[in-house]
């Protein structure tokens, strides 16, 4: 854990995104059942992708403006799979527009499928709204690896 101060939020106050990220993204693994990693800069979330005998990694950090969700099923892709991967994505992007779905690493040694959604840290929300906007995030991040897997079989 980054040894930050815990925050204890009321479920029914509007936050401002940027300084109470973390918490918000607490609350709601805690609320999925969901153990959370901290390091320095992110937190990370694992959820079962039973359709796909896999995991779904959510990694929440932020930039200057946004809060980024980056989310990957952790399967790595040969080199032959990487216009297969390119055309999912683009299949996705075309029908659902989010989470945004990429290959990422391109010329790196072990290329990856990941999704990212992002929200403004300017923004404000309830930690209610903001879970059930996760839980959006996180459904939609589902079907987008189970498709993956099930139609284009990466």
């Amino acid at each position: 854990m980054s040894g930050e101060p815990r925050v204890r939020v009321e479920s029914g106050r509007e936050l401002e995104i940027g300084p109470h990220w973390r918490e918000l993204v607490r609350t709601w693994g805690a609320g999925t059942g969901a153990g959370v990693e901290a390091d320095e800069h992110a937190l990370s979330l694992d959820f079962d992708l039973p359709a796909a005998g896999r995991t779904l990694t959510f990694r929440f950090t932020t930039t200057r403006r946004l809060l980024v969700a980056f989310m990957t099923d952790g399967r790595r892709l040969r080199g032959d799979q990487l216009a297969v991967a390119a055309a999912a994505a683009n299949a996705w992007n075309t029908e659902q527009l989010f989470p945004m779905l990429s290959v990422w690493d391109v010329r790196g040694p072990d290329p990856c499928i990941a999704g990212v959604c992002q929200l403004p840290l300017a923004c404000r929300m309830t930690p209610k709204d903001f879970g059930a906007m996760a839980d959006d995030w996180a459904d939609q991040a589902r079907q987008m690896f189970t498709r993956c897997h099930q139609v284009f079989r990466l």
